[in-house]
C-alpha cells in the first residue's frame, strides 16, 4: 500500500472529528499546551502535518508553524482553515524534504513516525529534524508502545478496541517490525455500505530503539512520558512522548 493511496480523499473528508476523538479538547489541549511551551519564541516545523489538527490550534497561540505533507488531500482539507501565509506546507516526504529557515521545535505526532516502513526512513526522519534545528532544538515524538505482551503465541492479530459501530485490530509480522492496523465501521442504517474498512500499514519500534535512532542524529533524549499531560511513563504506558534535544553547540 502505497502512503499516497491511503491517505485519499475519502480519508482526508472524514479524518477531522470536531469535539471528539483526537480533537477532544482533553486530547488536543495538553498536547498544544506542551509544544507551545517548547517552542517558545522561535518556530515550529510539523512533519505529516495533514489536515492541521495540531497546528491550527498551536497557530493560534501565535507559534510560527511549518508543515511537511505528502497527502495533498489533507493539505487541501487544511487549506480550508487556513492559508499559505498562515502555515505554509510543502509537499514531500518528512524523512527527506527540507523546509526554509531554522526551527527551535520539530514535532511528529500519533504515531506518525511508523507510517515510514523501514528502520532506514525512520533513521533519515531524525536526521531531517536535526538539519532543521538551531542549536538546542528539540524533536518531539509521540508514539505506541508495540503492544506484542497481548498477542498469544501462535497468533497474528489483537483486537485492540471493540464498540458499537467500530473495531479496531492489528496483524503483526514481528519478523520484520511490521504491523497492519485494520479499522472496521459498522452502520446498518447505510444500506449502500453498511461496512467500511480502513488499513494502514506501520513499522512500530520500541522506544529503546527509538533513542539508538536519536543518537545517531546526533539527539540526547531529555524526557519521555506517558501522555502530554506529563505523567508517568512505566512498563505500562500504552504510548510515550519522548523529547530529543540537540546540544547547544554543534
Amino acid at each position: 500500500m502505497q502512503q499516497e493511496q491511503i491517505w485519499n480523499a475519502d480519508v482526508a473528508q472524514s479524518y477531522d472529528t470536531p469535539g471528539t476523538g483526537q480533537f477532544a479538547p482533553e486530547v488536543l489541549g495538553p498536547t498544544v499546551d506542551r509544544l507551545a511551551r517548547l517552542a517558545g519564541e522561535g518556530s515550529a516545523l510539523e512533519f505529516a502535518i495533514g489536515t492541521g489538527r495540531v497546528a491550527v490550534p498551536l497557530a493560534e497561540r501565535g507559534v510560527r508553524v511549518t508543515g511537511v505533507e505528502l497527502s495533498l488531500p489533507m493539505v487541501e482539507r487544511l487549506r480550508a482553515k487556513v492559508d499559505e501565509a498562515t502555515i505554509p506546507v510543502l509537499i514531500g516526504d518528512m524523512a527527506t524534504t527540507r523546509a526554509p529557515g531554522t526551527y527551535t521545535l520539530v514535532y511528529l505526532v500519533y504515531n506518525t513516525i511508523s507510517n515510514l516502513l523501514t528502520q532506514d526512513e525512520q533513521v533519515q526522519c531524525f536526521r531531517n529534524a536535526a538539519r532543521h534545528l538551531a542549536p538546542g532544538g528539540r524533536f518531539v515524538i509521540e508514539l505506541w508502545v508495540p503492544e506484542l505482551r497481548t498477542l498469544p503465541q501462535g497468533r497474528k492479530a489483537t483486537v485492540w478496541q471493540s464498540e458499537p459501530g467500530y473495531i479496531g485490530l492489528d496483524t503483526y509480522d514481528v519478523l520484520s517490525q511490521h504491523v497492519v492496523s485494520h479499522h472496521f465501521h459498522f452502520d446498518e442504517s447505510d444500506d449502500t455500505e453498511p461496512v467500511r474498512l480502513f488499513r494502514s500499514p506501520h513499522r512500530y519500534v520500541w522506544p529503546a530503539e527509538l533513542d539508538l535512532m536519536a543518537r545517531l542524529a546526533g539527539f540526547e533524549l531529555e524526557s519521555r512520558h506517558a501522555d502530554w499531560s506529563g505523567g508517568e511513563f512505566t512498563a505500562e504506558s500504552p504510548s510515550h512522548v519522548s523529547v530529543y534535544r540537540l546540544p547547544t553547540e554543534r
